[in-house]
């Protein structure tokens, strides 16, 4: 990472405050779903952002907050156009995540197909590797990648499984119905 300072705003959303990290030039070098309160999502983001200053989101940054909100609260919105910083992402993972940033709200693709797409078969693994690295979280919208059989699959958001259920439910797609545990 280069010297420039980087700012965070906290934010609320349907499924609690989130978190977007941003360079100067507004450009998105992180986000963050929610955590167990906004005080603890505050420490992770300053943990994993050292040097980041709470501050007022610019323009497009606002923008992009705007549209995770509703995103999260009615399941509609795209975040294609939100600028990320992946300079410091590596080549595979960035490769991944533009291609995950092209399935729209309500649609899916598998491991698999996001490996076949990138013209990498065999690579699914990878995938999954890569979108549990994910820092841009709902932008690159990792939840809608599946196992094979249309299987949830892993989710490193907190909440895990439940929380990509409910992101994917948000925007229409229902895969597995709860049992009783899950309530």
């Amino acid at each position: 990472m280069d010297a420039s300072p980087l700012a965070f705003a906290l934010f609320p959303t349907a499924i609690g405050t989130c978190a977007v990290v941003w360079r100067p030039d507004g450009a998105i070098v992180g986000s963050a779903l929610s955590h167990d309160s906004p005080d603890g999502l505050r420490r992770t983001v300053t943990r994993w952002y050292r040097g980041a200053v709470e501050a007022t989101p610019p323009p497009p940054v606002a923008r992009a907050t705007d549209g995770v909100r509703e995103l999260l609260t009615s399941g509609t919105g795209d975040l294609a156009d939100v600028e990320l910083d992946l300079r410091t992402v590596p080549d595979f993972d960035r490769r991944v995540y533009e291609v995950v940033r092209t399935i729209p709200p309500g649609d899916t693709l598998t491991y698999g197909e996001v490996a076949h797409r990138l013209g990498a078969p065999g690579a699914a693994q990878a995938v999954g590797q890569a979108l549990g690295r994910n820092p841009f979280p709902p932008i690159v919208p990792c939840h809608r990648v599946l196992a094979a059989g249309r299987h949830v699959g892993g989710f490193s958001a907190r909440g895990g499984r439940r929380t990509k259920l409910r992101l994917l439910a948000t925007e229409g797609v229902h895969l597995e119905q709860p049992t009783l545990f899950d309530l």
